[in-house]
């Protein structure tokens, strides 16, 4: 039996204002778009200035300098089935996709004209995804990490039990309808909800935040974090001011 289609998950999508980070690399896909001020970024060593936005592969070098305007800024898993999708759209030895305006964006991610709102982003990413409906099995796994992802418990075997399959059967399955693992999906989750707690609380402290998101301590999710996204959670808190999570 079949159940109705969930939305991707891999994608982790803010939007923020003065937002400087130093050099770093990170194991997702990175997309980074304004809407209002040009900024200069560095990307394996070439300085691009007055850019609109780019497109970076994961490992990376890269760093970003937005002391003014807002910008979007769009991480993805790059063995889902967007991240793949992007994958295709680089050439030969290309590690990033440079926009040097926003009509340039727009046709790249064939969004609507003078609109690179996250959301429109978003929404065309999503739209070269065929629709899949997911095996009920998967949904239900899907909502218990929705609703349990902060206990640091979760082992595979805690899976297991609830769809009464084997940890390596489910693991196959929930590969093969994702397109990645139950533990990224797990991370992924986590990492999305710790993001927003950072940047819309400013009265918790990243050990708060690293044991509210299931996490054993804050070297693990500091560990977790650079991994992913190439910083460390404190340059979130400090370096650019939050105005939506996605």
């Amino acid at each position: 039996m079949k159940a109705a289609p969930i939305h991707n998950p891999f994608i982790l999508a803010l939007i923020a204002r003065n937002l400087t980070v130093e050099i770093h690399h990170h194991s997702a896909y990175q997309i980074v778009l304004t809407n209002d001020t040009p900024f200069d970024s560095t990307i394996d060593g070439v300085k691009h200035e007055n850019i609109h936005g780019f497109l970076i592969k994961p490992h990376v070098s890269h760093f970003c300098v937005a002391e003014k305007g807002t910008l979007n800024v769009l991480n993805v898993e790059p063995y889902s089935a967007i991240g793949l999708e992007l994958a295709g759209r680089f050439q030969t030895e290309q590690s990033c996709v440079v926009f040097e305006n926003p009509a340039v964006s727009n046709t790249f991610f064939q969004t609507s004209t003078d609109s690179l709102d996250v959301g429109n982003v978003l929404e065309a990413l999503l739209a070269r995804i065929p629709a899949a409906a997911y095996d009920e099995r998967v949904v239900k796994i899907v909502d218990y990490i929705t609703n349990n992802y902060f206990q640091a418990d979760i082992t595979p075997q805690t899976f297991a039990d609830i769809v009464f399959l084997s940890p390596s059967r489910l693991a196959a399955l929930f590969k093969q309808q994702t397109g990645s693992s139950l533990s990224k999906y797990l991370l992924w989750t986590r990492l999305r909800q710790a993001i927003y707690l950072i940047l819309s609380d400013d009265s918790r402290t990243l050990t708060d935040v690293a044991y509210d998101t299931g996490f054993y301590d804050l070297p693990q999710f500091n560990k977790y974090m650079y991994e992913m996204f190439g910083m460390p959670p404190k340059a979130l808190k400090h370096n650019s001011d939050l105005i939506r999570i996605y």
